[in-house]
């Protein structure tokens, strides 16, 4: 054995979609190459311990925004105790500014961009010489009908306890300034035959949950629809075998046939993850986002009233031009059409994105370290920004965990954004915390402060009891906040 490929992945529940097409893709070298992934949060010296156990001449990895930092300390332990091992580097995180990166001045090579061609012909030289002089190499972007497909090298154990990632097509034809996908030129598909006889080798082999990377599923409806009736015709043989599949949908585009289609799914079988980013037209230009917002907001409504597909959508915090009065419009409007989850971003600056075009104009500032945080803007300080980032942790706490489903529409009444913000200050003032927060002293909490709001104590404890299911003891519920609330309240004796 003679090539490692490795990635850290962010959890042990991700498979790396990305080195299963390396490969896939290596050709002759093939036999002399095996997959090694580890979690982020092992020891560093232990993965270079298990890597070196396999005598490897050359290691591949895939860098990424999450995992950079640590795969950088693996590879300088890798250079202090293995140096004669050929490190090469891949993947978006080292694709771009290389030059600025302490990971690839450790490493041998870097290939930059695509690496399906490019990393099995560097191996080649690697191994069989003549020994390649450049240490950057830009990646080859071969027609995508010469890529092969990497479903095969999933193996049992990751059919059983992994989530597989699948894509119908690379590349993105939208060219929103935040997101790498704005250098693409294109979405480049997979000839469709193919890539549903991968599918239905895969459920054959027992995969019921399937995540699409694609960034714009439904881009192309004729094949948006073949994929559907794939699953459909799936449910429809084995009602009783659930299956799961995951898009990421473009908003404003959501023609009556892909509607008829979707209205078919029973519920539990389909989820949609939707980028709306911003409600305001001015920074949506500003960042060459093109949305209609008036179809996103229709077909959002559409799909949360007529069908059973879970809605998990998308904003950012922090983006140039938009201030915390402009953001919070955006995210009212956006409770309004009540998707199932709000995932709450702050902005990042990802390398190679467009995005620092305006650092100057308006005054972005990033943290230096990943993920590359925006930490302030023109518009937003970075004490707002720091309140924006605890609101998004609480809200994953409180509302996408669905932990206070029953409680939520209270807590946000009539005005959420300005209603869940006053709850996030109000809990950071009392716990200094925004992680490690119990069930029940969150519960706890939550019923303090809607009673400091007024409302009334039985009311807030017969939701919280309906919500936990009695996870959360009521009269402890009732009695620890009736005592907490009494003397912040005239004439008040809960305790007695």
């Amino acid at each position: 054995m003679s090539i490692l490929l490795s990635t850290l992945n962010a959890r042990y529940a991700h498979a790396s979609l990305g080195l299963r097409y390396l490969l896939a893709n290596m050709g002759a070298l093939s036999e002399q190459t095996r997959l090694k992934e580890f979690v982020i949060g092992t020891r560093a010296a232990d993965i270079v311990e298990k890597l070196l156990a396999e005598k490897p001449r050359v290691i591949g990895f895939g860098v990424y925004i999450w995992n950079v930092e640590e795969i950088t300390e693996v590879v300088a332990l890798l250079k202090l105790l293995a140096p004669e091992v050929v490190i090469v580097l891949g993947g978006p995180e080292v694709s771009y500014e290389p030059e600025q990166q302490r990971i690839v001045k450790l490493a041998d090579y870097l290939i930059t961009g695509w690496g399906d061609v490019s990393f099995p012909k560097l191996c080649a030289a690697i191994l069989n010489g003549p020994k390649p002089l450049m240490k950057i190499h830009p990646g080859e972007q071969p027609p995508v009908d010469q890529i092969a497909l990497p479903y095969a090298f999933y193996n049992d154990q990751d059919i059983a306890h992994r989530t597989l990632y699948v894509e119908a097509s690379r590349g993105c034809p939208f060219k929103c300034e935040f997101c790498l996908s704005a250098l693409d030129k294109t979405a480049w598909p997979f000839a469709l035959e193919p890539f549903l006889a991968e599918l239905e080798t895969l459920y054959q082999r027992g995969v019921r949950q399937f995540k699409f990377v694609d960034r714009t599923f439904n881009l192309n409806i004729k094949t948006s629809l073949r994929i559907l009736q794939f699953f459909l015709d799936k449910l429809a043989a084995a009602p009783d075998d659930p299956v799961y599949a995951h898009f990421e949908l473009v908003p404003d585009h959501l023609p009556d046939a892909l509607k008829e289609s979707i209205q078919k799914f029973p519920p539990g079988a389909l989820q949609f993850e939707i980028g709306i980013q911003s409600f305001n037209p001015d920074v949506q230009a500003l960042v060459s986002r093109k949305q209609d917002n008036t179809k996103a907001a229709t077909n959002l409504l559409w799909l949360r009233e007529q069908s059973h597909a879970h809605l998990h959508v998308d904003l950012i915090a922090g983006l140039p031009g938009e201030d915390i009065d402009s953001f919070a419009r955006g995210f009212d409007q956006l409770v309004s059409l009540r998707p199932h989850e709000i995932q709450f971003g702050i902005l990042k600056r990802l390398r190679g994105t467009p995005i620092i075009r305006h650092t100057d104009t308006y005054k972005l500032v990033f943290d230096p370290a990943p993920p590359y945080a925006i930490l302030a803007t023109a518009h937003i300080d970075f004490s707002s920004m720091q309140r924006l980032v605890r609101f998004a942790r609480y809200w994953d706490l409180v509302a996408n965990s669905g932990r206070f489903a029953t409680t939520l529409p209270m807590i946000l009444a009539d005005a959420p954004f300005q209603r869940f913000i006053n709850l996030s200050d109000w809990l950071y003032a009392q716990t200094d915390a925004t992680h490690r927060i119990a069930l029940d002293r969150l519960a706890h909490l939550v019923t303090q402060w809607l009673c400091l709001q007024g409302a009334e104590l039985a009311e807030v404890v017969a939701l919280i009891t309906q919500d936990h299911a009695g996870k959360v003891a009521s009269t402890t519920l009732k009695k620890n906040t009736a005592i907490s609330v009494a003397p912040q309240r005239q004439g008040r004796h809960l305790a007695a």
